[in-house]
């Protein structure tokens, strides 16, 4: 039946002719190519440097040597005779150092344990954090039984929880019974501020060095502009290469 007939014989409008679909096809494939685009402009934004990046942060030759002498009043691990020394500059209450302190964990994994990297962490608790102090001693608690790394990597990634807690003393006491630590000592160490003098030493370090923000991190003499895993291991890998090794 034509369509003519059907509407006479229905009253039904007639259907409207069905138009191509255009513009579609070439919309999409600039969609496509702009996306495409911006991945691999973020790509190169993102991806780790490596050691012979131009970007690196590097001091001029003149530039002196980092005082390895103040190294005493920070607390160190690694090979007293490694090619490369990182040293860091921290607040435990400091959200970027909590964000920066799975690096440093990396760092001893894979530099510190082979004897290439010896770390030292100085202790840098700024003012305005109100519980920074104390989470230093209880990390230096934490050292007088053997378990100063553990207690450290454990304020870091339980920031949140005392960070703004008025009884961060407990929670810090609770750390050390979790930890598998005596709880009994390790009080007593934080009731007595038995390290209240060793983290202030390592704060008059920094102010001496005119380190005022943190997380601040040297590999030898040389400020990360950007402390994360990707720059600092790419600096330390070329500072291994320079060093001969």
């Amino acid at each position: 039946m034509g369509e003519a007939n059907r509407r006479k014989k229905t009253g039904a409008p007639a259907r409207p002719p069905k138009t191509p679909k255009s513009g579609r096809g070439p919309m999409i494939a600039i969609i496509v190519v702009v996306l495409l685009a911006i991945l691999v402009g973020l790509y190169f934004l993102t991806r780790a440097p490596t050691p012979d990046s131009a970007g690196l942060p590097s001091v001029p030759p003149s530039t002196e040597a980092f005082p390895a002498g103040v190294d005493r009043y920070g607390v160190s691990i690694g090979d007293e005779d490694a090619p490369v020394v990182v040293r860091e500059f921290a607040d435990y209450q400091c959200p970027a150092c909590a964000r920066f302190a799975p690096a440093s964990e990396r760092l001893r994994d894979e530099y510190v344990e082979s004897g290439q990297v010896r770390f030292v962490f100085f202790d840098l608790p700024l003012r305005q954090h109100q519980h920074a102090m104390e989470a230093a001693e209880a990390a230096r608690c934490a050292g007088d039984q053997d378990a100063y790394w553990t207690m450290h990597d454990h304020l870091f990634d339980n920031q949140s929880e005392w960070s703004n807690n008025s009884q961060a003393t407990g929670v810090f006491t609770r750390y050390a019974d979790e930890l598998g630590l005596k709880e009994r000592r390790f009080r007593n160490c934080l009731a007595t501020d038995l390290h209240r003098e060793a983290v202030e030493r390592s704060l008059k370090v920094a102010q001496q060095l005119r380190v005022a923000s943190t997380p601040t991190v040297f590999v030898d003499n040389i400020p990360l502009s950007q402390p994360g895993w990707g720059q600092m291991s790419a600096v330390i890998e070329r500072e291994l290469a320079e060093a001969g090794n």
